[in-house]
């Protein structure tokens, strides 16, 4: 199943990133499922998706144009989102060369640290 998100005049909405975090969840079960069939080319596939996708990511139109100060200082994370971004970039490249290179036990260990990543998000910027 392919998700796409298309760029609106609107700017980056709620929408999108609830689209772009389904597809950064469809990658990293696209990498899981390769590690289990032993199979590069699905790992490369969800490594891919989730490198294309992780750029995308970040504040809405809304929470960028907010009027009130405090809430606009505490959505202003865009220096850990940055971050996060080349983090997972950078792991997503990790997993694929070291499965590539049949070091599997680590390419598990660096996926993990991309799930690591996405927790830290999700519990620092959206308060879960």
């Amino acid at each position: 199943m392919a998700l796409v998100t298309l760029g609106s005049a609107d700017g980056y909405t709620q929408a999108d990133r609830i689209l772009d975090m389904q597809k950064m969840a469809q990658a990293m079960q696209d990498i899981q499922s390769g590690f289990f069939y032993n199979n590069l080319d699905i790992v490369t596939a969800g490594a891919t998706d989730l490198s294309k996708t992780i750029i995308h990511v970040g504040p809405t139109k809304e929470e960028k144009n907010t009027k009130d100060v405090y809430e606009k200082w505490m959505n202003d994370n865009s220096s850990m989102t940055g971050r996060t971004q080349r983090r997972i970039q950078k792991y997503a490249e990790d997993i694929v060369e070291h499965f590539k290179s049949g070091d599997a036990k680590y390419a598990l260990h660096v996926y993990n640290r991309v799930a690591e990543e996405c927790m830290k998000c999700h519990t620092s910027l959206r308060k879960w």
